[in-house]
């Protein structure tokens, strides 16, 4: 083997090892979605789950995560959202969520006739406070009931680099 592909196997080797090391990054995330049953949301019916915080010195974007149907009546959605700290009561707030414009279509990402989109609802957060576990729940709080051709809804925290 000449000096040149010793190099360039070493390179290789180096790159490699570089990569499986950066691949070994934790990345905080956590997404917890809920199926609507029947793409029917009812009113009376909550998306819940839970989440495990430990770090509370960092800083925390919360998204709403939504994914329906090409066949849903309207561009935007209202939401009831509400978040438990441990051993506190549950905040909630009303948000309303754009999920698309009439002449630009549907927002977020689509695939046939199913859309998925992520809103930001709480950006560098510091709600999360203390250790523990978290509950969340959403709700619908639209006119209809039951809402149609919602297939999914859910939660997302993502630890910011702040």
């Amino acid at each position: 083997m000449n000096v040149n592909n010793k190099l360039t196997s070493l390179s290789i080797s180096f790159a490699v090892a570089v990569l499986l090391i950066a691949s070994c990054n934790q990345i905080d995330l956590y997404e917890k979605n809920a199926v609507i049953p029947h793409y029917q949301w009812k009113s009376d019916y909550k998306a819940t789950g839970s989440i495990l915080i430990k770090d509370t010195n960092s800083s925390y974007n919360v998204y709403v995560v939504l994914r329906h149907t090409d066949a849903y009546g309207y561009n935007n959605i209202w939401l009831d959202v509400g978040l438990q700290a441990p051993g506190d009561s549950i905040q909630s707030k009303k948000i309303n969520i754009s999920l698309g414009i009439d002449a630009g279509g549907w927002e977020g990402t689509g695939m046939d006739d199913i859309w998925e989109v992520r809103k930001l609802i709480s950006a560098n957060s510091n709600f999360f406070k203390k250790p523990g576990l978290y509950n969340f729940y959403i709700g619908q709080a639209m006119r209809d009931n039951p809402l149609q051709h919602i297939m999914s809804a859910g939660l997302r925290i993502e630890k910011t680099n702040q």
